[in-house]
């Protein structure tokens, strides 16, 4: 079905549509909002939040975007807003079912033979980014956006998505090359 149909579909009633439109995207939403804000209830809060806007506002989607870039950007604006009102919060972590694949090259080979060790750290490492760092990530490797659809999303320009992706590869590859330094890992330099 069409981002049009869709569209379509919901704006007329129809509740399997409404039902598909959450399913469709909810991962989507709780990757940006869970980026973003690390507190398990409040991205639970939050996500609800976005659905609640989408419906409002789904009479104003033009179509000039993708339906998951125009969502992505409600869920976006919606935690930079939640952030700013909150400032100072103590954020705890939340583990993240999805870990990012990252480009050869762009993290450090190591000698660890677990997995679930390796996504441990990484994991670790992402929480610890600012967060328009670990949105950015997510953006671009979890959900696939591309730089432009990034740029719609979060307002930045182009140039400036592609210098934080770089920026936020080079602090995550940073932080595991000190967490692996200190628990006596080797790191194999490429």
């Amino acid at each position: 079905m069409s981002d049009a149909e869709l569209v379509g579909r919901v704006l007329n009633g129809n509740e399997h549509a409404c039902r598909f439109l959450v399913a469709q995207y909810q991962k989507l939403v709780q990757h940006v909002v869970g980026r973003m804000v690390l507190q398990e209830e409040v991205v639970e809060d939050l996500c609800q939040d976005v659905f609640m806007k989408v419906f409002r506002r789904l009479h104003t989607f033009r179509g000039d975007a993708r339906l998951s870039t125009w969502i992505a950007t409600i869920a976006y604006n919606t935690t930079a807003t939640y952030l700013k009102r909150n400032k100072g919060r103590k954020e705890t972590s939340l583990d993240h079912g999805g870990v990012m694949a990252l480009e050869d090259g762009d993290l450090p080979a190591c000698d660890m033979a677990d997995a679930g060790e390796v996504r441990r750290l990484l994991q670790a490492s992402i929480e610890k980014l600012p967060v328009h760092y670990r949105t950015i990530l997510t953006l671009f490797y979890l959900e696939e956006f591309s730089y432009r659809e990034i740029g719609e999303i979060t307002g930045m320009p182009e140039g400036t998505v592609k210098s934080y992706l770089h920026r936020s590869r080079q602090l995550l590859k940073s932080q595991l090359e000190k967490v692996l330094d200190h628990e006596g890992r080797t790191v194999i330099s490429r």
